[in-house]
């Protein structure tokens, strides 16, 4: 009988003009970017959040710290390939994904397919194993009104 944990990830990221925009390892051509002590991937970061609370390795914060400066403008994909070796450590494996990024601007359908391939090679599961879905909030909240960007992760972990 296999081991199963879930674990849920969130992360939001203010949006400022002439910053850049990546989104699960992918730069997107917008005016508007995101701001952070890393790359700001938030994407990344929701799905780093939810391996390490499924595998009770408490949290990105806490292994990469935004105080340290080792950390600034790195690229988020170092900090998913450093949490898959982490939860491998312990035996487990990755059974599924599902991301949904709240945003108002711009359009990502587009990007899916690369982000996906993307993550995947990164973290070595299957293509169809990470879902990732865009949603808007018909323009309420700080979403709609283009001031941030929001991504929530879940993820299956497994062991046998």
């Amino acid at each position: 009988m296999k081991k199963i944990r879930i674990g849920f990830g969130y992360d939001v990221h203010r949006l400022k003009e002439n910053e850049s925009l990546i989104l699960g390892g992918v730069n997107i051509n917008y005016h508007k970017g995101t701001v952070g002590h890393s790359d700001a991937d938030l994407v990344i970061h929701a799905i780093c959040d939810a391996i390490l609370g499924a595998a009770n390795l408490r949290d990105i914060g806490f292994h990469f710290p935004d105080t340290d400066k080792k950390f600034k403008n790195l690229d988020s994909k170092i900090f998913l390939k450093k949490t898959m070796v982490l939860i491998r450590k312990k035996s487990f494996e990755i059974g599924n994904i599902d991301v949904t990024i709240a945003l108002q601007k711009p359009k990502i359908s587009p990007f899916i397919p690369i982000m996906q391939k993307v993550l995947s090679g990164f973290m070595k599961i299957d293509l169809e194993d990470i879902s990732i879905k865009a949603t808007t909030t018909e323009r309420l909240g700080f979403v709609g009104k283009e001031e941030g960007i929001e991504a929530f992760a879940n993820v299956l972990i497994y062991k046998n």
